[in-house]
């Protein structure tokens, strides 16, 4: 079989390729279902007779967007290389096992996470912010930066190309987005210098709600084909705007979603060690903080639960606050709930 024509989204194809590489028996036929959601990926659930049950991931080479948004295949082995660390860092449980890598095919098998379980985007959409989620959430992220900086050394050997992350992230968030709205260009180039100048540890680079699964009330973590050697404060604002997005959405839910996106924060904070950024972390996590709030209204990649209407006050309001930052997380979530008006509905 010729791996590199692959494609594992057609069942028949799969199911040969897992037999010709000995990962099934010959005459086993698992059941194979696409995963929707994704845009970078091809994703597949395959469920063996056995009950054990993998995710297989393939890399497209063209991001299924509106816009054109082109990235390498290869950043799949980028992502099987973050799991093997992320497994030695974290909890047992918080992230999935490898079962098999091709490089030639853009392929990797992991475990899938076991039913029953949620995906924590579906359930906060629906309203279901439960504190324990939010704080696990804020504590593994600051147990992933911490420990990975105590590592520095070795992390930063494995993971200092940052080309995926400046090609998922920089370009379609914060270079894109300053030439859409003009007035926030001189705020997204001074961004993007400080986020390329701080290498500091570990960054995931895809920290959200969509990437989290619910497993018996665990969170286990997907998705990490932009992890990379950075500035930790990346994944300190793009979490946080998907809290204080959905906050916008959700009025019904605002005052939830506001104590949740202060829990995130602290939580993460009293997960670190001393550590010698911790000092200008704030200032830079909020400045994140905005830049991705405006780029998923007016980026590359929006978020599709927000409307026309949602999209430009959410551009307003932070665009203001881009002008002159809040000096505390607490003060930009305050400003920002403040801004998009307590009477805005979708």
């Amino acid at each position: 079989m010729n791996a590199a024509a692959l494609d594992i989204e057609q069942p028949g194809a799969l199911v040969a390729y897992l037999q010709a590489r000995r990962l099934i028996a010959p005459a086993e036929q698992p059941e194979v279902r696409v995963l929707a959601g994704g845009v970078s990926n091809r994703t597949v659930l395959v469920a063996r007779p056995s009950g054990e049950a993998w995710v297989a991931k393939q890399a497209l080479p063209k991001l299924r967007v509106q816009v054109e948004w082109l990235c390498s295949m290869e950043r799949i082995q980028r992502e099987a290389e973050g799991l093997r660390w992320l497994n030695r860092l974290l909890p047992a449980g918080a992230i999935p096992g490898i079962v098999h890598e091709d490089h030639e095919a853009h392929l990797l098998i992991m475990q899938a996470v076991p039913q029953p379980h949620r995906n924590w985007k579906q359930m906060l959409m629906a309203g279901d912010v439960q504190t324990e989620h939010v704080a696990q959430f804020g504590t593994l992220l600051g147990m992933l930066h911490s420990r990975a900086y105590r590592q520095r050394e070795a992390v930063a050997e494995v993971f200092a190309d940052t080309t995926y992350f400046v090609a998922l992230r920089l370009e379609p968030y914060y270079r894109y987005t300053a030439t859409q709205v003009p007035e926030a260009a001189a705020f997204y180039a001074a961004l993007i210098d400080s986020t390329c100048a701080r290498q500091l540890t570990l960054v995931h680079g895809d920290y959200s709600p969509k990437n989290v699964l619910v497993h018996g009330d665990r969170l286990v973590l997907l998705d990490h084909e932009v992890i990379h050697f950075g500035d930790p404060a990346f994944d300190l604002g793009f979490a946080m705007t998907h809290l204080l997005s959905k906050a916008h959405h959700l009025p019904v839910h605002r005052a939830r979603f506001v104590d949740a996106a202060q829990l995130y924060w602290t939580r993460y904070l009293a997960a670190l060690d001393d550590l010698p950024w911790l000092a200008e972390l704030e200032a830079q996590a909020i400045c994140n903080t905005l830049g991705c709030l405006l780029a998923r209204v007016a980026g590359r990649s929006p978020l599709e639960y927000l409307d026309a209407g949602a999209r430009a006050r959410q551009r307003t309001a932070t665009v203001e606050l881009m002008a002159s930052p809040p000096a505390t997380m607490a003060a930009l979530v305050q400003s920002f709930v403040k801004g998009i008006g307590s009477d805005a509905v979708n």
